[in-house]
Parts: C-alpha cells; structure tokens; sequence
C-alpha cells in the first residue's frame, strides 16, 4: 500500500509539475566583469554617437545584463543639432540598462552646457534622473535647479528634450529673471 501511495506521488507530481523551460540560447554564455577606469561610446542602431561615460568602476552583471557605475562623468550630444555643444555632466552612481536605452544617474547630478550662437550658458543641478540617450531625453522627480545666464528656476519635477531644448519644471515652480545690463 506504501508502495501504491509513492508511485501515485511521483505520477501526480509529473502531471502537475510545470514543464521544462526550454534553452533557446545559443552561443556561449555571457559573464559578468568589472572594468576600472573606463571610458565607454554608446552609438546606435545606425552607428550614429549616442552618449560617452567615464568612470572608475563599472560593473556588468551577470543576471540582467545591466550596467552598474560609480562616479561617471558624462556626455550627451544633441541628435538633431549636431553643431550645439553637447551636455556634460556628473553623477554618484550610473546604471544602463541591457540595451543602452535607458539611462539612470543617481545621487546628485550636475550638469552643464557652454554657451553658443545667442544661448547663454546653462546648467542643471538635480538627483534621481532618467535619462533616454536615443531621445536626448530627461526626466526626474526630484528637487531641480536650472540655470541659464541670469536666470534662476527652481521646482520639483523636471522633464527635458535637450534637441528642442523644452524643458517643464512640474510643482513648485520659481523663477528669478535678473534685468539685463543697460
């Protein structure tokens, strides 16, 4: 009877029992590694430069195929105007994912733009953004600080399309405009 009560067990379990995931990859298996003192040129599908990160620490691992970074220095050029100087910045930690679509820049985030044609100087101060290097896209929930020439504004929220240079501050929105110079 002991006997009986096993063997219905092991076919009740081979019944309810999920199949077997199949292998469909092919090729050798991907690894994880750490790179020291990097210097990384994102391009896209076209071969066109998308971004450029700089750091002392990057770290692929091997579960999702992302990037974890400390400390990168970055580079986000304009898509559509090729000429404009591009945005260079700062972060505490950086993350990419799999694909290179998204990019997260933690901590505290710098960044800055020179001036060119009649566009004043302008700079970002944020924490916590997401960025969509494909897009030239940014977007935060955090505190930010924008300034360009002599303008201030301040706000809570904050999203960016830096090749039509719009830019939303979404709560707490002030803004100081100093008079121009006579």
């Amino acid at each position: 009877m002991l006997a009986a009560a096993l063997g219905a067990s092991v076919l009740l379990y081979y019944w309810v029992a999920p199949a077997k995931k199949v292998q469909d990859f092919i090729g050798p298996p991907r690894s994880g590694y750490t790179l020291t003192n990097f210097h990384l040129d994102s391009y896209n599908d076209e071969g066109k430069y998308g971004f450029t990160l700089v750091a002392p620490h990057l770290e692929r691992r091997e579960d999702d195929d992302s990037l974890y970074i400390n400390a990168p220095d970055f580079v986000l050029p304009s898509v559509k105007e090729p000429d404009s100087p591009p945005w260079k910045g700062h972060s505490e930690y950086g993350w990419v994912n799999k694909d290179g679509t998204i990019l997260k820049l933690q901590g505290k985030v710098h960044m800055d733009r020179i001036a060119f044609d009649t566009n004043p100087p302008a700079s970002i101060d944020t924490s916590e953004v997401t960025a969509w290097p494909k897009e030239n896209r940014l977007e935060t929930a955090e505190a930010a600080r924008i300034v360009q020439g002599t303008s201030t504004m301040d706000g809570v929220g904050m999203r960016a399309n830096l090749d039509t240079k719009h830019l939303e501050l979404l709560d707490a929105v002030h803004t100081v405009y100093m008079p121009r110079k006579r």
